[in-house]
């Protein structure tokens, strides 16, 4: 990927583009909106969570895609609403593998939104790198997630046993894999 990148059109509904600094009012506004839905899966979600916080993400994200390291998203609508976030992180090129994760605020979930931003962000990111293999790792209790996963086509491997730890519990989770060769058929 490169510094070039501008968007992606999801479903005809959604752009998924690079964060900007002047999207850290628009994410804590989001974060805060759904806290109590979020904070049970996303170890940054908290209830003290802050604008300060807003920031240093968002220059994290500018700095892990100078890198390669990381690829995050910012998921809005054509009116420029900040409705979530989506990206590519635990890249591991050696075996040309990423984690492919997700979150919506609360007041778009249902629509689709989700589904469509995963839609767009596979399909950019078979077409514009060389990943073979994108993971979704769901917490058993997310079931908003498990449905995205499922409506995306993602392939369930199983269950990895204490595979994530979210506020100091760990969470047994099932592993999805959307595959290249599988991809679009």
């Amino acid at each position: 990927m490169t510094d070039s990148f501008t968007e992606i059109q999801a479903g005809g509904r959604i752009l998924i583009r690079r964060y900007q600094p002047e999207d850290a009012p628009r994410v804590f506004e989001a974060a805060s909106e759904s806290i109590e839905q979020i904070f049970p899966w996303m170890p940054w979600c908290h209830p003290a969570y802050s604008l300060d916080e807003s920031r240093a993400w968002i220059q994290h994200c500018e700095a892990a895609w100078a890198t390669g390291a990381e690829y995050n998203f910012a998921v809005v609508d054509h009116a420029t609403r900040f409705l979530g976030g989506c990206g590519l992180n635990q890249l591991r090129p050696e075996h040309r593998v990423a984690n492919l994760g997700y979150w919506i605020r609360t007041s778009a979930t249902g629509k689709g939104v989700a589904t469509a931003a995963v839609r767009g962000l596979t399909e950019f990111a078979f077409r514009e790198t060389n990943l073979v293999r994108l993971e979704i790792v769901v917490a058993l209790g997310n079931l908003a997630s498990h449905r995205v996963a499922e409506k995306v086509g993602a392939i369930r491997e199983g269950i990895a046993h204490d595979r994530l730890h979210v506020h100091g519990k760990s969470h047994d989770a099932i592993v999805y894999a959307l595959l290249r060769s599988r991809y679009g058929r």
